[in-house]
């Protein structure tokens, strides 16, 4: 499904998750969740937008909404993610690309002139019947954590 709308079920995915073992469609069913999609471990967009979710963990809690954050780096490179700067949300590891491509998020990049395929910063907001929503695009990480909870405490 490479065009993600809101009102659309979430496509299903099963991913190895670095504190967890695995998360999927199935085992979320029910929950309301974030998939928020980024880049790269320990870079600093990355690095501030898990501090921010990590930050506001409590506050989704209250909520009952789960925080998954998603790339393509592996169960290794999140765990040192994970412990260099003290994050608390679920990190899962999107090695072969397929939920990325699911969710549209695996798009051609470009920078400086060179293309490149890659993954777009982006959230998508699930509420416990499985359906998306909220989406946010090609995601600033200034305030979206904010947004994030703002449309969470909506649902």
């Amino acid at each position: 499904m490479r065009n993600m709308e809101i009102g659309n079920p979430a496509p299903d995915f099963t991913m190895a998750t670095d504190t967890a073992g695995e998360v999927s469609l199935k085992s979320l069913s029910g929950q309301k969740f974030v998939l928020y999609f980024y880049p790269k471990d320990d870079t600093p967009g990355c690095t501030k937008e898990a501090i921010g979710f990590t930050e506001s963990a409590a506050e989704f809690e209250k909520l009952d909404v789960q925080i998954i954050g998603v790339s393509k780096d592996t169960i290794a490179k999140h765990e040192k993610f994970r412990a260099k700067h003290n994050l608390s949300v679920q990190l899962a590891s999107d090695e072969d690309g397929a939920t990325c491509e699911a969710f549209g998020v695996w798009v051609e990049k470009n920078m400086y002139g060179r293309k490149y395929m890659g993954i777009e910063r982006a959230t998508f907001l699930v509420d416990g019947e499985g359906i998306v929503r909220s989406i946010w695009k090609k995601v600033k990480v200034k305030d979206h954590v904010e947004s994030v909870l703002a449309a969470a405490t909506d649902l």
